[in-house]
């Protein structure tokens, strides 16, 4: 009795063991494919003297504020000044805000003025 107790939790182990191995390994999601922006060591000059960004025949100024957002949150709209601008995935034309990335999961946010 004592020896079928131990066969059967060793058969139970390889079984178990066996399953959540395989299910970890088995695994077809999005591994290694989720967006990635790099991030700059240190915003550019221009940026941190105010200058604004000319996007989409608009000024955009930018705010002294951030917000925290997953690269897989935003969509690349462009390039100016070799840095990238972003809009959140959800956002449509025309956009109330455009970003730009400064740190992992920080990015400066863009406003146009009603003068410009």
């Amino acid at each position: 009795m004592d020896n079928k107790l131990k066969r059967l939790g060793i058969g139970l182990w390889f079984i178990v063991t066996g399953f959540l191995g395989g299910c970890a390994s088995m695994n077809s999601g999005n591994d290694g494919q989720v967006q990635s922006y790099p991030a700059p060591i240190i915003e550019a000059g221009w940026i941190r003297d105010g200058d604004p960004i000319e996007y989409d025949g608009s000024k955009w100024y930018p705010v002294n504020d951030f917000e925290v957002l997953q690269d897989s949150d935003v969509y690349q709209i462009g390039e100016y000044k070799d840095v990238q601008i972003f809009v959140e995935k959800i956002s449509v034309k025309p956009y109330d805000r455009i970003y730009t990335k400064f740190d992992k999961n920080k990015f400066r946010y863009w406003e146009r003025r009603d003068n410009d």
